[in-house]
């Protein structure tokens, strides 16, 4: 586990946030905002502790059904995963707990809607039904959320 976390942090040695958001506060909050509704996509902003920090992208709601709707808005604890806890995902990334009637919501990689099982893609920029860099913007979350302590995280969801 610490081997996976000092790899990461060493990889990301060159990378630099824009706007980094170093804190002394005991818990780290994450703030999604939907803006943009379609029939593919919900496209979002992601702020860490109050920071614009990127672009998000879901699926759209249908009544929180798994695997085809983002979840609803609302308080979520979050947690880093492991690559070790995943099938699927070979790189650190979020697991949102306690969503009503889902599990495995995550934030992972990606840049449409296909990418997307109900969870939460980030990116570097977006447009219409995409978004952008979603690795380089998954690997600078990761690394602002480590640097931050990588525990007591709290996401909440607003719809626009």
């Amino acid at each position: 586990m610490l081997k996976c976390v000092r790899n990461l942090l060493q990889k990301l040695k060159v990378v630099k946030s824009t706007k980094p958001t170093i804190s002394n506060q005991s818990h780290i909050n994450l703030l999604i905002i939907r803006e943009m509704f379609t029939e593919e996509s919900i496209i979002g902003e992601l702020f860490v502790n109050g920071e614009r920090f990127c672009d998000t992208l879901e699926l759209p709601y249908r009544d929180n059904q798994r695997s085809i709707s983002s979840i609803p808005a609302g308080e979520y604890p979050v947690r880093v995963r492991y690559p070790r806890e995943s099938a699927t995902r070979d790189y650190l990334h979020l697991l949102v707990e306690e969503v009503p009637n889902r599990d495995f919501i995550l934030f992972h990689r990606g840049n449409t809607a296909k990418d997307s099982r109900g969870c939460i893609l980030v990116g570097q920029g977006s447009q219409h039904n995409i978004v952008y860099n979603s690795t380089l913007a998954m690997d600078l979350l990761i690394k602002e959320l480590i640097n931050l302590g990588g525990k007591n995280i709290k996401l909440i969801i607003k719809n626009k």
